[in-house]
Formats: structure tokens, sequence, C-alpha cells
């Protein structure tokens, strides 16, 4: 398999999960603006919609959107329990949590990239964003991690974006259960090896 990432992307909880299961793949590193790989490649041709991650299967199938792949690496290595097994209730769980994390958390934080919206702009998609934290936090309060069974891919993505708030000076001090969520994940070898090559 070849994973398509940028560094510290939301494809970084794609290739979290896939050294949380001691997968074989390659990394393929591209470049956001120029949509070039690389190796040159005209990532459009790979991936038409433009952007991270996309997983590329043995077969030469294309594999994109987070959530997506996130789910079809878990079910490579049910064992590992990084889902619930498919059609059970907590699966749909896991649904849930994936979808918040992406509409409202990674959602909210991207837009925050944009240099052409308003102040005015970012300080409410903020305020939502907060909004959204505190439902966290109220999850985080009680148990680990999102799902009381333990650490799933869920968590690798909500630990991903979490860590763009640095860049808009958003102090997750203001929600201890957040902060320790971000350690304990953080912790993790898998995770640590991940940012060894991310963040070099």
């Amino acid at each position: 398999m070849k994973l398509y990432f940028a560094p510290q992307a939301c494809s970084m909880a794609s290739h979290i999960v896939l050294r949380e299961l001691d997968l074989p793949f390659e990394l393929v590193r591209v470049d956001n603006k120029a949509k070039k790989t690389a190796t040159g490649e005209d990532y459009l041709a790979i991936n038409p919609k433009g952007y991270v991650p996309a997983l590329q299967l043995d077969d030469g199938q294309v594999l994109t959107e987070g959530p997506a792949i996130l789910q079809y690496l878990a079910d490579l290595r049910p064992e590992a329990k990084l889902a619930p097994a498919n059609g059970s209730f907590e699966r749909v769980r896991l649904q849930e949590c994936l979808n918040f994390v992406s509409t409202e958390i990674h959602g909210c934080l991207g837009w925050l990239f944009n240099s052409q919206f308003p102040e005015e702009v970012k300080a409410q998609m903020k305020e939502k964003l907060f909004k959204r934290f505190k439902v966290l936090s109220a999850t985080l309060e009680q148990q680990d991690y999102l799902l009381a069974s333990g650490f799933s891919v869920a968590d690798a993505y909500l630990f991903t974006v979490l860590r763009w708030t640095s860049y808009f000076a958003i102090d997750l001090n203001q929600w201890p259960a957040l902060v320790q969520f971000q350690a304990r994940v953080d912790a993790r070898p898998a995770v640590k090896a991940v940012l060894a090559v991310e963040t070099a």
C-alpha cells in the first residue's frame, strides 16, 4: 500500500493507524499547493480531489477520505481492535465519533487556515469550535478515549486535528481533559514514530 500524505495534515491519522497495525506501507509525500508528489507525479491524477490522504491499494485502487481509510485499515487487522466489528452498534458509535471529528473539529479548524477569511468570521468559527471542545471534554473526563472500549481510529484522527490548535493560539489548557487525551495518545509508540517522520 502507498499512503499519500502531507506532514502534519489530516493524513497523519492514517499514518498513525498504519503504524499501530504494523502494516507494510510506503509513504509518498505530497505538496498540497503544487499538487505534486515528492517523486514529481501529478497528484491530481492519483486523487482528483487534490487533497490528502489517499491510500493506493496493492491492486491499484485508490481510496480517499480519512474516515473511510481509517475504517478500511482497522478492518484489515480486526484483532487489533482499533474499530468495533462491522455491523455492530459499537461500529455505528465509532462512525458517529469520526463524523463529529470530521465535520465539527477538522471542519472548523480547517477554515481557520484560510487567510482570506476576515478575523470576525474566524472568531465565530472559534466560538463554535470551543462549544465542540466542551462536548469532547465531557466524554474524555469520563473515559480515556472517545470510545469506552479504548483507543480507536477516531482517537488517531482527533489527536491529529487537535495538534492544529497551536497554529491559532488556541490554548487547550482551557479543557484539561483534551490536554490529558493528547498526552495519552502522544505517548503511544506508533504515534512517536509518526511524529519523528512528520515533524523532522
